[in-house]
């Protein structure tokens, strides 16, 4: 009789040194135990069920649930055929729709399905606090809804936990959970993150993002991880019926004279020191070696990153941008805008000018509850930011927003724009990019909107 046991995040068998054991059981000769990656669980309970193989299983322990809604609300057409497909492909894979489309809708649906204890695992503590509600408002009372990060460890049988702290504690809970659903799953991939599905029996794997491309190619992963894309619709599919009626615009922005020379003499010294040591920036991993390279050179390297740098501002902070988002500010005046900027110093900056709250990682998190609260309020009728509302932001009255910097990126520009996209009677919603002509934004620009293309 083989028997399957779960322990510290992985999945062990007691039998003898010369069994035959499915799935990537290797011997252990410290505990003279067959182990492999608790991840390996679904692969070794379907083998050992196909080969009527004798065994019991004392590695799970999921909980049954009866599961059912208090929200009652008749699914999309396009959410009801990302939940057959999921089905189709054994409860595992990714769903990709973009912001505003119903992501936790789905996962509801599917935690309905499945009616066994579910972990989720979110990327922020904005994001674990709704997702909380949500699963509240949908079955409390019905079964306990815990919460792990953020101060708190509640293990419940729906639990809510963060990637930081799934990765500090999985290893304990592992064995708790039958489905995992993983939001905003392009962080998955991530070395730290992706031990998570290694230490999880869970044998039901759901991945939610609106982009599962990574700069560094780490979407490649997801089958492994949680299982391919098995369904995606894209803003464009789904503007103007289910989410509002957009457009975007692209302003290109010229440098004045004066900005113009400071880059070109930047450029010049940042493409020699590139030249000299054979490098060619097209990607995160390439910026990151000429950083190492430049850092470790006592060749012209100070220069070459300080150049760099100043190259960066001089696009990024271009005069005429302040003069244009002043410009749609003022013709947006009646309408709630959202300003994206790369910077923390930019954030500063445009919110000194414009008497504009401004939202960083800084923005302690009362303050920046009560500036989003004031801004769906209409108190604020604009507000500033920096990366930190890519994700995790619920804004429905916003309809305008203004990328100050053009980004390669084609996930941040489909977040941004979802901040806009969701529906309200009436509603259209237009996003500017402020391009900066003749400089390496203008490049990084093309390539996202080449992406768009083939997408």
């Amino acid at each position: 009789m083989i028997e399957l046991r779960y322990e510290s995040g992985t999945l062990v068998v007691d039998a003898p040194v010369d069994s035959r054991l499915p799935g990537p059981f290797a011997w252990d000769g410290r505990t003279r135990q067959w182990r492999a990656p608790a991840g390996a669980y679904r692969t070794a309970v379907l083998e050992l069920r196909d080969s009527d193989a004798p065994h019991h299983d004392l590695a799970a322990r999921f909980e049954r649930l009866r599961l059912e809604s208090r929200v009652a609300m008749e699914p999309r057409p396009y959410q009801r055929e990302a939940l057959n497909a999921w089905r189709r492909e054994g409860l595992r894979g990714v769903v990709v729709l973009p912001t505003g489309a119903g992501k936790t809708a789905v996962a509801v649906r599917a935690m309905e399905k499945i009616g066994r204890s579910t972990l989720i695992v979110v990327p922020t503590l904005a994001l674990l606090k709704q997702w909380y509600s949500v699963l509240s408002d949908s079955f409390g009372g019905q079964v306990g809804i815990g919460l792990l990060g953020g101060g708190y460890h509640e293990v419940a049988p729906i639990t809510v936990t963060t990637y930081d702290s799934a990765y500090i504690h999985m290893e304990r809970y592992g064995d708790r959970f039958a489905l995992v659903v993983y939001d905003e799953v392009h962080h998955l991939p991530s070395p730290k993150y992706a031990v998570i599905p290694e230490m999880l029996l869970a044998p039901y794997s759901l991945g939610l993002t609106a982009t599962p491309e990574r700069p560094d190619g780490g979407h490649e992963l997801l089958p492994r991880l949680v299982g391919r894309v098995v369904y995606r619709r894209s803003p464009e599919d789904l503007a103007g019926t289910y989410l509002a009626p957009y457009e975007t615009v692209r302003i290109p922005v010229e440098l004045t004279a004066v900005e113009r020379v400071e880059y070109e003499v930047a450029t010049a010294v940042y493409r020699d020191f590139l030249e000299k040591h054979r490098l060619s920036v097209r990607s995160p991993e390439d910026w990151q070696r000429f950083v190492m390279v430049a850092s470790t050179s006592h060749s012209g390297g100070r220069e070459a990153l300080l150049a760099a740098r100043r190259r960066r501002e001089i696009r990024e902070n271009a005069e005429r941008k302040g003069a244009t988002l002043e410009n749609l500010l003022k013709r947006h005046w009646g309408e709630r805008t959202i300003v994206f900027t790369k910077s923390v110093e930019e954030v500063y900056a445009l919110s000194r000018r414009f008497l504009v709250p401004g939202v960083t990682y800084e923005t302690p998190a009362r303050e920046r509850k009560e500036i989003l609260d004031r801004f769906r309020e209409g108190r604020y009728r604009a507000i500033i930011a920096s990366d930190v509302l890519n994700e995790g932001v619920d804004v429905p009255e916003a309809n305008v927003a203004v990328i100050l910097a053009g980004s390669a990126s084609r996930r941040e520009y489909v977040q941004r724009l979802g901040r806009i996209l969701r529906p309200r009677e009436g509603k259209r919603a237009v996003l500017y990019e402020l391009v900066t002509g003749g400089t390496g934004e203008e490049a990084a620009s093309e390539r996202r909107r080449r992406q768009e293309v083939f997408t």
